[in-house]
């Protein structure tokens, strides 16, 4: 069974992470841990504490972990044509068996419809 441990930001579904609990997946949403008013650095930090993978489809994310120089927390964002629950809970499914090893050592995952792109942390100039 996986070791990671997700942290969902409120723009995650409840339905996609009820999804992903029912196939074994340790998944937290920030407001369980957070206020629902928590800034993004506040809960890269709480991820970082916690060695907890942020997911989240917010841009801003990825911008504070390549400017912070960040090496952890391991971030995935989705980048997706539909946000149904559903559709998001089966992409990351299908993905996250083959990232594991990438977010456990530190990166930056960006999951589309039909690739992933995955950066070693921290973020360097060029890569």
């Amino acid at each position: 069974m996986t070791k990671l441990h997700l942290l969902a930001d409120v723009h995650i579904s409840p339905l996609t992470i009820a999804a992903l609990k029912s196939k074994g997946y340790s998944i937290t949403r920030t407001t369980d841990l957070l206020p629902a008013t928590a800034a993004d650095a506040e809960i890269l930090e709480l991820a970082r504490i916690e060695g907890k993978v942020v997911l989240t489809q917010d841009l801003d994310f990825s911008m504070l972990v390549a400017l912070g120089n960040y090496g952890q927390p391991s971030l995935i964002t989705l980048r997706l044509s539909s946000a149904k629950p559903d559709v998001v809970a089966q992409r990351l499914l299908d993905v996250l068996p083959t990232i594991e090893i990438d977010l456990t050592e530190g990166s930056a995952v960006s999951i589309n419809d039909d690739s992933v792109r995955v950066r070693k942390l921290p973020i360097r100039r060029g890569q």
